[in-house]
């Protein structure tokens, strides 16, 4: 069991006049209004710091906090590798499983609270993201000056990703495995993403016409009867940019429970009792392969590589 956890919530301009159980149930569509209603009469919601009631109305400016008790996390890998560390950053590999930063359930089972368990004083900030499912590099600041240095290189390299021969700083490699096919050897997509309507999460990133520019290349490295291995080079940055974009271009990632063919979610299922779809489910296979960028201080370049699973590898035999 974790030590349970306080959601705060600002009331918005736009809310105002709802009452405490109207906001909940359309702010977090993740629970139904029963589940709200019992939270909120079990005394778990307080209003300006005063036990809420399902009928209490509330006005901007206001403060809602859910208590929500201890509750036991799904398990997942915890351990992870550290490849290098300074007085400035950190690279560690990270396993597939193992959700970056709370959400979805997960609060202590997350890559940010082991390093807050290692870290203490000044536990490293991520500078990117990986899915829970996406094993491998992740770079993270243990400096201000690294903070903004790094985000300001990835902010610029996500910039640059339509100029073909624009300096970004920040390179990132993926691999990745698809089904077999007529996939060409090499691919560049330029798919837009943006935020499509979901029934649960309120939003869902996905392929749409008038979304954020992203380009990714493609490379095949290897082809069996059954899958593809591809390497993914991402100019852009945008959340679950390699699943929607090869799910896009008619080729996704094999497993993936949640982006098939065309880049969108897939449709939610008739069965009231089935779970449904959701962005941090794993299955599929995905690795942040290498990653180069600027030293913060030094300006020096500085290269990583992290070895892919083995379904990752273009050779397969032991020892590859």
């Amino acid at each position: 069991m974790n030590q349970g956890w306080i959601y705060q919530d600002r009331v918005r301009a736009t809310e105002a006049g709802l009452t405490v159980l109207e906001f909940y149930t359309r702010r977090y569509r993740h629970s139904s209004q029963v589940d709200w209603q019992h939270r909120i009469e079990a005394g778990q919601v307080l209003l300006d710091g005063v036990q809420g009631f399902t009928e209490s109305l509330i006005q901007a400016g206001q403060q809602l906090s859910y208590h929500r008790p201890p509750w036991q996390e799904p398990e997942v890998p915890l351990s992870f590798e550290v490849l290098y560390e300074d007085a400035d950053l950190l690279v560690v590999a990270k396993p597939s499983g193992l959700p970056v930063l709370p959400g979805g359930g997960f609060l202590e089972h997350t890559l940010l609270h082991q390093l807050r368990c290692c870290y203490p004083q000044d536990t490293p900030v991520p500078i990117h993201r990986l899915g829970r499912g996406t094993s491998g590099l992740m770079l993270l600041a243990r400096s201000p000056l690294a903070k903004s240095n790094l985000s300001q290189q990835l902010r610029k390299s996500t910039a640059a990703g339509g100029l073909v021969h624009s300096h970004r700083s920040i390179h990132k490699i993926y691999r990745a495995l698809i089904g077999a096919g007529d996939i060409p050897d090499r691919l560049t997509i330029n798919q837009p993403i943006g935020k499509i309507s979901h029934e649960q999460l309120g939003y869902i990133y996905g392929a749409t016409t008038d979304g954020q520019f992203a380009r990714s290349d493609v490379q095949v490295v290897r082809r069996d009867l059954e899958s593809t291995l591809v390497e993914v080079t991402i100019f852009t940055g945008r959340p679950h940019q390699i699943r929607i974009h090869m799910a896009s271009a008619g080729f996704p990632l094999l497993g993936d429970p949640l982006y098939g063919v065309g880049g969108i979610p897939k449709p939610f299922s008739e069965d009231f009792n089935a779970k449904q779809p959701v962005p941090g489910d794993c299955g599929y296979a995905l690795h942040a392969y290498r990653l180069a960028f600027l030293h913060p201080r030094t300006q020096q370049p500085m290269n990583f590589e992290c070895l892919p699973p083995v379904n990752l590898r273009v050779c397969q035999m032991v020892g590859c």
